[in-house]
């Protein structure tokens, strides 16, 4: 479960933080962006084992994020995970359509989170 790299694509640095924190805590290595620029220029250089990623980006948003990383060879066999505060069936459809692996509604279940990243990771 330990080691290996995460990156949370959040705007929100509350929540931003609660992941990171959480996420260190279970030993994984964490890498932060608030917005989609942030997390391209960080892919140049961290291959994350998965990526969360809000829903509601600045700018590009996550959706458009999502079906960029996947279109591209070197990023799309990496597990996305949506995340959002939009729990609508028709939100979570939309996040599996662009591409994202799984979906995670806000408020994020800190005692279920990281169980769920090993599930995908290991998977």
């Amino acid at each position: 479960m330990s080691g290996e790299a995460i990156l949370i694509i959040e705007d929100n640095l509350l929540n931003l933080k609660m992941m990171d924190y959480l996420l260190t805590a279970k030993k994984y290595d964490v890498y932060r962006a608030m917005d989609a620029r942030e997390a391209l220029s960080l892919l140049e250089t961290v291959k994350p084992a998965l990526i969360l990623v809000d829903i509601q980006l600045p700018g590009m948003d996550g959706l458009e994020l999502t079906r960029k990383l996947k279109a591209d060879p070197r990023y799309k066999h990496i597990p996305v995970i949506a995340i959002t505060a939009y729990a609508m069936k028709t939100d979570k459809e939309k996040a599996l359509a662009a591409g994202c692996n799984g979906y995670i509604a806000k408020p994020v279940d800190i005692k279920t989170l990281p169980d769920i990243i090993d599930k995908y990771i290991h998977s």
